[in-house]
């Protein structure tokens, strides 16, 4: 036998052979045994899931809220939570279910929200949640756009303290689960300063702590300090008795989060925070957005926004833009029907006419000296 036809005889013997393995591995699989299959579709299951669907389906959104913080999120004691959180919540319901009261708010305390995110108690965080490295890779939790820029600051008794340099020994009132824990330690230990941290998990507790003076100060988010104090009991001396020292011991960027395995929600999610921000940009309100929408008056971002037809530069006719997202071409003007576009949403529960009183500050556009911009919904 020549060399050349052993060699051929050979390459058929291993090709048959692997075809007989392929089909023992089939037979494996179907029988459930433990074998290849079973390990691919278990690998197929921890990468992503259909959540989205799911929320569509269903025909409500869950969503993982704070309660104890005014401007945010916050129950007055007749079971409303409102804020600004609630409002992406709503807006979020609007564009994906198509109605911004399917909603079901679930208060979460700081040191359970994640572990509540991925036994799956909701769908959605919005809970003045700061976007770290760590949250995102050992939690596991894909955050959206940042929906607000904040910093750490501290709260003291109106004339005690001028700075924090003077807390030098002092009992610090601060929420546990959180990096205002950390960024506490790391800000008085660059300073060689002293201190005692007095821990609970919910804002409640942290108040009773402070009128009893077991704190001598309190530490968290500019803006949750700045809701807290709007609510001070006047019975306790009101706001006035109050006052935020001008240190920013941190940068907080809060954002949305989903779980990272949940890809097509978290581009929803992704795309309606965009959506918001460059509402404002563009000038599409809670009032005009049914007008824009009809006439984009020209305006391809706009048309684009809100799923009118965008006229093709070669000539080809007119089409909304499909963003692949899974939802209805139109949810933007949904979400601004409901809430209103970004600066609208502020403006009601954080502004300057609003009870917290605050200025945009970082949270202007980026065409008004801020950091808010958008990527383009195109």
């Amino acid at each position: 036998m020549s060399r050349s036809i052993l060699f051929k005889m050979l390459a058929v013997l291993a090709a048959m052979a692997l075809v007989l393995g392929a089909c023992d591995r089939g037979d494996d699989d179907d029988g459930g045994g433990g074998g290849g299959g079973g390990d691919t579709d278990t690998e197929a299951g921890q990468a992503g899931g259909d959540l989205l669907s799911e929320v569509i389906d269903r025909g409500t959104l869950r969503c993982g809220v704070n309660e104890t913080v005014p401007g945010f999120g916050f129950d007055p004691g007749d079971g409303n939570i409102d804020g600004f959180d609630i409002d992406f919540c709503r807006a979020f319901a609007a564009a994906i279910v198509g109605d911004p009261e399917a909603i079901e708010l679930i208060p979460i305390d700081a040191d359970n929200r994640f572990i509540a995110l991925q036994n799956g108690d909701y769908d959605v965080l919005v809970r003045n949640t700061t976007h770290t490295a760590s949250r995102e890779g050992t939690e596991g939790v894909f955050f959206a756009h940042v929906n607000f820029y904040d910093g750490q600051a501290m709260m003291v008794r109106q004339g005690e303290f001028s700075s924090i340099d003077e807390m030098d020994g002092a009992n610090i009132c601060v929420t546990s689960g959180t990096t205002t824990e950390l960024n506490l330690a790391d800000y008085f230990q660059q300073r060689d300063l002293d201190f005692s941290a007095v821990t609970f998990a919910e804002n409640p507790q942290l108040q009773r702590a402070f009128i009893s003076e077991r704190c001598d100060g309190w530490t968290s988010d500019r803006s949750q300090l700045a809701g807290i104090r709007s609510a001070w009991p006047q019975n306790q001396g009101g706001p006035e008795s109050l006052e935020i020292l001008e240190e920013t011991m941190s940068k907080e960027p809060l954002a949305p989060g989903v779980l990272d395995s949940e890809v097509e929600l978290g581009d929803a999610i992704n795309a309606v925070v965009n959506g918001l921000i460059l509402a404002e940009e563009l000038g599409v309100t809670s009032g005009n957005v049914e007008q824009r929408a009809n006439n984009p008056q020209g305006s391809g971002p706009v048309a684009s926004l809100l799923g009118a037809p965008v006229p093709d530069p070669e000539g080809g006719g007119a089409e909304p833009v499909d963003f692949g997202l899974g939802l209805e071409l139109d949810f933007m003007v949904r979400a601004i029907s409901a809430v209103g576009n970004y600066g609208e949403i502020f403006d009601r529960h954080l502004g300057p006419n609003s009870d917290i009183g605050l200025e945009r500050g970082l949270n202007a556009l980026w065409t008004d000296g801020g950091i808010q911009y958008a990527y383009p919904l195109r």
